[in-house]
């Protein structure tokens, strides 16, 4: 599971994880997925950042370009871009700020930048199916789905450390997959905590759960189309060379995310020995069964999913269910009216604004433009994909991954034109993990009582591993599955 608004995780929506547990606060950040939380920055570098990206982009629209286009994108586009990476600012600000600065700055110079025409840009089937996600998402905390899925992994380890670090990470994964990470790890963490503060202080295994809550927080969102703000953007940029389905998103990015998580659970038992037996008080460890109304829940979104895999068979578009589950849920009682509000519109609307910038920036020229005084095309595709990715990386360990994937997949795309183009750099975005500000599952970990330089040990290698293999295996793998 970036700059998306995550919703806290809400005491109304979810029974109590385990007996006499209050569930962890989320910060307010993004969903997905893989986004940065604002308590992790100091109150006064990100306004300063601000400040100054917003001076250098003034600089270089007035001073280093030429024509009214131009100038006037680069004003709207640089400042939505400060305002995403710097997030001085709620994730959905700067694209409100967009749609309304295009029609006045550039309307009066070209019709095609009126405010139907811009509102249109944002107008993409990518957003429905990610409303669908979201819906599924609450109706899983309103019925207790995701405590249920806690609750099963702490009682599943049966008292064996190496099967909990494994369970815990399988969880924590398999709803990163289909809600936000922020809350996944939350909910996790919740089901964790009276075996943590049971542990002995220096005891391998609260780090060694710590280290797997975060990892596989980080991992999950890559595996599914709706599983973090980058791959939003990049399903909606490839669209224009390749339908990315849902089925296919999932039959390359669902082993990628198997073999990092295999990865990092082995690294985690190379660097701590797990071994003996845990005591798990019975209380701590029942499930409690879930609710008829948590049951067919259950099945619409079971029923969601295999239609989302199974859309070459039938056909229907994956919007288009999302649509009808979401109908249903509301339909039939299982959500109420009080929980439209409880959907992730902050995320939507930054998404929105991803797809409006891509398509701003294309419209105008400025990223041909740009490229254009760059001698990059005698480079070998390999290499140019591969300066994508660890770009995508990098920037996303330090900065918002939704902001960084609005960034780069313009210039990807104009650089390299291919569907698989901004599928990698999403991915790369994904595997920016390895500082403590990288996420919030991150900074949860990290104020549950992890050491930070941990983060950095496991994190660093799996980056510039999942970038290497990224870059070498990705355009062959997704040539395979019809994304050229």
């Amino acid at each position: 599971m970036a700059l998306l608004a995550a919703r806290p995780h809400h005491p109304a929506m979810s029974p109590l994880p385990l007996a006499g547990l209050a569930p962890a606060e989320a910060p307010s950040s993004p969903h997905d997925e893989n986004s940065h939380g604002a308590a992790s920055r100091g109150g006064r570098t990100r306004p300063a950042l601000a400040a100054a990206g917003l001076a250098a982009v003034a600089l270089v629209a007035f001073f280093g370009l030429e024509g009214a286009v131009a100038t006037r994108t680069v004003l709207i586009g640089g400042a939505c871009l400060v305002l995403w990476l710097t997030e001085v600012v709620p994730g959905f600000v700067p694209t409100l700020l967009l749609l309304g600065a295009t029609p006045v700055l550039l309307g009066p110079l070209d019709s095609a930048y009126h405010l139907p025409s811009v509102l249109a840009w944002c107008a993409d089937p990518v957003l429905i199916l990610f409303l669908g996600g979201f819906t599924l998402e609450v109706a899983a905390m309103r019925h207790g789905l995701d405590a249920s899925v806690a609750r099963h992994v702490v009682r599943g380890s049966a008292g064996h450390p190496r099967r909990l670090v494994m369970l815990v990470m399988a969880g924590v994964a398999f709803l990163s997959m289909w809600m936000s990470n922020v809350a996944a790890a939350a909910m996790m963490l919740a089901a964790l905590r009276p075996l943590l503060k049971a542990t002995p202080a220096g005891a391998p295994l609260k780090p060694a759960l710590l280290l797997g809550v975060a990892l596989a927080a980080n991992v999950g969102g890559m595996a599914t189309p709706v599983g973090s703000g980058p791959n939003a953007l990049a399903v909606a940029a490839a669209a224009e060379h390749a339908q990315v389905t849902f089925a296919k998103w999932m039959l390359f990015a669902l082993p990628l995310a198997l073999l990092l998580l295999g990865v990092g659970f082995g690294l985690i038992l190379l660097r701590f020995r797990l071994g003996g037996r845990l005591s798990l008080p019975a209380e701590d460890v029942a499930s409690a069964p879930l609710s008829r109304a948590g049951r067919r829940v259950l099945w619409v979104s079971a029923v969601c999913v295999a239609a989302w895999l199974s859309e070459p068979l039938h056909g229907v578009a994956a919007p288009v269910v999302a649509l009808g589950a979401t109908a249903l849920l509301f339909g039939t009682g299982l959500l109420k009216r009080e929980d439209l509000g409880r959907l992730d519109w902050a995320t939507l609307l930054l998404i929105a604004g991803g797809i409006a910038l891509g398509r701003l920036l294309e419209h105008s020229g400025l990223v041909a433009r740009a490229l254009s005084g760059a001698d990059l095309e005698g480079w070998p595709v390999p290499a140019q994909l591969g300066v994508l990715v660890v770009a995508a990386a990098l920037l996303s360990a330090l900065m918002s991954n939704t902001g960084t994937a609005a960034l780069l997949i313009p210039l990807a795309t104009q650089l390299h034109p291919a569907a698989s183009t901004p599928v990698l750099v999403a991915l790369g975005c994904s595997l920016g993990m390895p500082f403590v500000i990288s996420t919030p599952p991150n900074a949860m970990t990290v104020g549950e009582g992890l050491d930070s330089s941990e983060l950095m040990k496991l994190g660093v290698p799996l980056m510039l591993g999942g970038c290497l293999l990224v870059s070498l295996t990705g355009p062959t793998v997704l040539r395979l599955l019809g994304l050229p």
